[in-house]
């Protein structure tokens, strides 16, 4: 592993407490009686308190030195004095500890007497400090210059996702944003629990990936030698759960979809279904326009939202459009009992990309997706969808075509999905049936048919709604954030790419090659100013890597860079 210079420093200054006798990283518990927080909330002019954080600034004026702690709920100035902290004739843990062995990052523990400046910031007076642990990377800390110009900040958002720990030390915005998470989930637990509804835990591992059109990750079970998949959704489980006698179960769900990544879709996603006995799709629209009035108060003070360049109102009543109607708004076509290889043409006429794998579900998705969607920024309710599109939802009470389902869209995107469920095990086989049908025309997303929820269904579920809600979606409205990555703490990655391993020969070369782009291959070889073997060695390794590539035009030999 190469170091950094400053990291082999940081380095020597570990060894150079451990001789002291410090021990840079101590087991002991610490006892913090205060918070950055709750010091400034209820301040008293000389109380001893005792913190911990990391430091992240100071100013060393010989003897004495400001500086600033951060802890969990902020920030919080610090005063070292040389003689508050060292009352003997030996100096050195002030002198030499303090100003020469402590760095930026680094997390100590202090002990002192709060005091007030004369420019009237509520400061500690350190009495005593205590390493806890010693900071052996240099924190990518903005800087500030005269004029108050911010550079150097880290928000290159590859590297803040990756180093996420990173992102939350210097970036207090980012922590805000998962506090709010919290607060929301929060939100929706009280909700339902106040109702009665009871909390549960369902399989990851499941033999049958059921409950939504989705493509699965799949696994394998040694001991049982049987192949698993990570759930796509938790929906059949908690139906069975009705079945056995609970009228109102929800759970926060992780799903996994083995599908693509964009700013709105990460294959690892948590989503909170709720299932409640007695009820239909318009009692949940009417309970989730009060769920959703109640999280915008709770994480925001207020109904209004801000997304973007928009202000989203979250309290009811919200708009309820039917799908077919929807489709003939926005295209001005009415799909309504349109046959499956008329509306595949439909969809072509309108632009879409489609194929022979497409039912009239897919279908009808595809173009809602493309051509309505984004219309609707205000929370509206998109109803009664064509019965191909929703195998687990119950027929409609008044069109035999369509099913009593609902998806809430608010900013153009899909937040939540609900049903009156189907609880009629013979016209919930005969929808898997049709299911299987497409798998066989090679739609990778169709239902698999599980035979033990069916046999479930046989033994009598009552009538049921149930909603499943976006939660990591949810979150990015609430916070304002247009990139799923922004609301989950680790994000799913590409491999990072290892840095490259050049020698000393190929490093001068690649660093010409880096602010020329593109040289002849003698000007390269000058500026180098290598031995010829030297040169001959560092040449072929850079285009050995594949870092750069060497051509001719005309009867000149060009080097350009690839990398």
């Amino acid at each position: 592993m190469q170091l950094s210079e400053q990291e082999l420093i940081r380095r020597e200054k570990l060894e150079k407490l451990r001789a002291l006798g410090i021990n840079p990283y101590p087991a002991a518990l610490y006892p913090v009686n205060a918070t950055s927080a709750s010091i400034k909330s209820n301040y008293e002019e000389g109380k001893q308190v005792i913190v911990a954080g990391r430091l992240m600034s100071r100013r060393i004026q010989g003897k004495a030195s400001f500086a600033e702690l951060q802890d969990s709920s902020g920030r919080i100035q610090v005063y070292f004095n040389r003689d508050e902290i060292c009352t003997g004739e030996d100096k050195s843990l002030y002198n030499d500890v303090y100003k020469k062995l402590l760095d930026i990052g680094d997390i100590i523990g202090i002990e002192g007497d709060l005091f007030t400046t004369q420019v009237g910031e509520k400061t500690i007076m350190v009495k005593k400090f205590t390493m806890l642990s010693k900071s052996l990377r240099p924190l990518p800390l903005p800087k500030k210059d005269a004029e108050g110009k911010v550079y150097d900040e880290f928000n290159d958002p590859e590297l803040r996702y990756r180093q996420r720990y990173v992102d939350l030390v210097v970036n207090p915005k980012v922590k805000e944003t998962f506090i709010k998470r919290t607060k929301i989930t929060n939100s929706i637990r009280e909700f339902y629990n106040d109702k009665g509804y009871l909390e549960v835990e369902t399989p990851i591992l499941q033999p049958i990936p059921g409950g939504a059109t989705a493509r699965p990750f799949l696994t394998h079970h040694n001991a049982l030698n049987i192949p698993l998949y990570l759930r796509i959704a938790n929906e059949l489980y908690l139906k069975r759960l009705i079945v056995g006698g609970f009228d109102g179960v929800y759970e926060f769900s992780k799903d996994f979809r083995n599908e693509g990544m964009d700013r709105t879709h990460n294959p690892e996603f948590t989503v909170m279904e709720l299932y409640v006995a007695y009820k239909d799709y318009n009692w949940m629209m009417d309970t989730t326009e009060k769920l959703l009035e109640k999280i915008a108060m709770d994480a925001n003070g207020t109904t209004k939202v801000t997304v973007g360049k928009h202000e989203i109102e979250f309290k009811a009543p919200y708009a309820r459009v039917p799908i077919l109607e929807a489709i003939k708004i926005h295209t001005g076509i009415d799909v309504a009992g349109m046959p499956e290889d008329e509306l595949r043409e439909t969809a072509k006429k309108l632009g879409l990309e489609v194929d022979d794998t497409m039912g009239v579900g897919k279908l009808i998705d595809e173009i809602f997706g493309e051509k309505c969607e984004h219309h609707y920024i205000q929370p509206t309710f998109i109803t009664d969808y064509p019965k191909e599109m929703s195998p687990l939802t119950k027929e409609h009470r008044d069109n035999p075509a369509l099913t009593e389902r609902f998806e809430l869209m608010v900013n153009g995107k899909e937040l939540a999905n609900a049903y009156s469920e189907l609880n009629d095990p013979i016209d919930q086989r005969e929808r898997f049936e049709e299911q299987l049908k497409l798998s066989e025309k090679g739609d990778d997303e169709a239902m698999f048919i599980d035979q033990d929820f069916l046999r479930a269904l046989e033994y009598g579920m009552p009538p049921t709604s149930g909603i499943g809600i976006g939660i990591d979606r949810l979150v990015m409205l609430m916070t304002n954030n247009a990139s799923i990555q922004e609301v989950l703490f680790f994000p799913q990655m590409r491999p990072e790419k290892k840095p490259l391993q050049l020698s000393d020969n190929e490093k001068v070369i690649f660093d010409i090659l880096k602010s020329e782009k593109k040289i002849e291959l003698d000007a390269l070889k000058n500026k180098a100013d290598l031995s010829n073997k030297a040169w001959d060695k560092g040449i072929k390794g850079i285009t050995k890597q594949q870092l750069a590539k060497i051509y001719k035009e005309g009867d000149v030999l060009f080097v350009e860079i690839l990398k």
